[in-house]
């Protein structure tokens, strides 16, 4: 649901989740969208309508794809209450998705987080623990097959950039998290704000390829 027509949204608090061989664009295409969302019109273009912060297992700096260096701000036992989750991908997940710590904290956000979301190879990480058994959901064009044959439970698309289920919403690799969070975005402030978003950022967003929307 749109809360556009309020004149003081409340701010949502977003957690992204890092580690060790995250994908870049994964977790910054998402950061940079969320961090400068405004509603579109006068004022309103200065008040937050997110605050962005990036969790990771232990307060170190995380390596990156590429061999960026990035500093979280909180671990998964100090951070406060999310109300939506971003979990990206990248080689890291390969290692991850066996790291019973991160994916009980995973499981654990699913039952407070108003919007758990996937970029890329991320969704392996929601689906090791079963959230994603009964849904449809989407994840790097490479990594589709490997879906498929490990979580047949899962009813694995490779037809649309972001799939929207509501509380949960997976996304293609790499810079489909910029879509999946304007799609994020106008879900909950409105198609014009997502809009005045993409053009902010100079980005050519096509919000067509949007499948199973159940809000």
């Amino acid at each position: 649901m749109s809360d556009s027509g309020s004149t003081a949204p409340a701010v949502r608090t977003v957690g992204i989740l890092i580690f060790d061989e995250v994908e870049v664009l994964d977790f910054c295409g998402p950061f940079e969208v969320f961090s400068i969302a405004r509603l579109a019109g006068g004022q309103a273009e200065e008040q937050p309508l997110f605050r962005v912060l990036t969790i990771a297992e232990v307060a170190r700096p995380v390596h990156c794809v590429g061999g960026l260096l990035v500093m979280p701000h909180h671990t998964l036992t100090g951070h406060p209450r999310l109300d939506i989750v971003v979990v990206p991908g990248g080689r890291g997940t390969r290692r991850e998705r066996a790291n019973d710590a991160v994916l009980d904290w995973i499981a654990a956000q699913t039952g407070t987080a108003e919007v758990m979301t996937s970029v890329c190879t991320g969704a392996f990480l929601l689906a090791a623990r079963g959230l994603l058994d009964g849904r449809e959901a989407t994840t790097h064009w490479a990594s589709i097959d490997w879906l498929r044959e490990n979580h047949p439970a899962v009813t694995v698309r490779d037809d649309r950039r972001v799939i929207d289920e509501g509380k949960m919403i997976t996304s293609a690799g790499v810079s489909a998290g910029i879509d999946v969070a304007l799609h994020l975005v106008g879900r909950l402030h409105g198609a014009e704000t997502a809009a005045w978003t993409a053009r902010r950022m100079e980005y050519d967003w096509r919000p067509g390829g949007i499948g199973a929307v159940l809000v």
